[in-house]
């Protein structure tokens, strides 16, 4: 008897341990509204993306940015190789979503894992940047456009910002989210194609 609840309790522990290191693996976040290219790899809209399209959650690199982070031209991958085509700028050519300056938008996460938060930021392109080459900071305005402190509170698994889509902006541009983490090193990060009409 004692041997079989012995069994029975170091089965548990390994499923517990399973369990914990599945949670973190699977991780974490991406935004949908207006929607990332990560999420457009995972549902199939843009293809050969290679692992990203599996992973859309997982686009998790060092935070501090624009200070530090990801390396320009890696910035879309979080500085992750295995997500490289996230960089690629496909000559200007990723699908893109219809907005207007000014408006009223509803910019929205979805998450796998839950972390305590620090904060939301959105960057935007600047009037001229290069769509025919990775995201780089240079490329980028030097604030973000819109800021989201989160107390380290940890997100629902749909988190909705209302915000306005900046103003005085044309043609495409990309916006990049950034997810500060407050109990780790790290950060989520999502660039969004959008057009302004």
């Amino acid at each position: 008897m004692r041997k079989r609840a012995s069994a029975a309790v170091v089965g548990l522990a390994i499923a517990g341990v399973s369990m914990f290191a599945t949670g973190s693996a699977s991780s974490h976040g991406y935004t949908d509204s207006p929607i990332s290219r990560q999420k457009l790899c995972a549902n199939g809209t843009v293809s050969g993306c290679g692992a990203i399209q599996w992973e859309p959650q997982s686009v998790e690199g060092p935070k501090g940015f624009p200070a530090a982070g990801p390396a320009d031209g890696k910035i879309c991958a979080g500085g992750n190789s295995g997500f490289a085509a996230l960089d690629d700028p496909r000559g200007g050519n990723w699908p893109a979503t219809q907005v207007t300056g000014g408006q009223g938008y509803s910019f929205r996460w979805q998450f796998t894992a839950r972390h305590a938060t620090s904060d939301f930021r959105y960057y935007i392109t600047k009037n001229g940047w290069d769509s025919t080459k990775p995201l780089t900071r240079a490329a980028l305005e030097s604030q973000p456009f819109m800021t989201v402190p989160y107390g380290n509170q940890q997100p629902p698994s749909t988190l909705v910002h209302q915000g306005s889509m900046p103003t005085q902006k044309s043609g495409k541009h990309v916006i990049l989210a950034v997810w500060n983490v407050a109990d780790t090193p790290n950060a989520f990060y999502a660039c969004s194609d959008v057009k302004f009409s």
